[in-house]
């Protein structure tokens, strides 16, 4: 399956984000449906992968602090490497708007999919919506590939 990935604001991109969203953490996890929403999606950038047919099958966001979330694949996508195309759609992004390092947090079963993408541990595992979670860390590399520095940093 060879996705296209479509990056864009919360107003382009809220119909396809939000029902994938509610698909993965809400229905599948168990997440409550009013942790799901917050003020960061309005000012963050999102991605959408869709698949041949046009059908939505992953997403993930970029908030100004440079934290990545809400990366969600839809159960019959996984394992297909839609969920690392939307991850480097929102590196893309992270560099191109000059971001020195990105953080998240991850669900502790993911930890390994991050670790390919380049991101360290950090800290403790802690509890978030229910589930245990890792933070983790990527140093993005500057012009000259020189690390820039701490996450959440521009």
């Amino acid at each position: 399956m060879k996705p296209s990935i479509i990056t864009g604001d919360w107003g382009s991109l809220r119909e396809h984000a939000q029902a994938l969203r509610v698909e993965v953490f809400v229905v599948e996890q168990g997440v409550p449906i009013e942790l799901e929403w917050d003020e960061a999606d309005e000012v963050s950038i999102h991605a959408v992968a869709y698949d041949e047919d046009g059908q939505p099958v992953a997403t993930g966001r970029l908030l100004p602090d440079g934290h990545v979330g809400r990366m969600a694949v839809r159960k019959s996508a996984r394992g297909l490497g839609i969920g690392s195309r939307v991850l480097q759609a929102l590196l893309a992004e992270a560099q191109r708007l000059g971001y020195k390092a990105l953080v998240l947090h991850a669900q502790t079963h993911a930890v390994g999919f991050y670790l390919q993408h380049g991101f360290a541990l950090q800290g403790e595992e802690f509890i978030e919506a229910g589930i245990l979670h890792r933070q983790m860390v990527l140093e993005l590399a500057a012009a000259d590939g020189k690390p820039t520095g701490e996450p959440g940093q521009r």
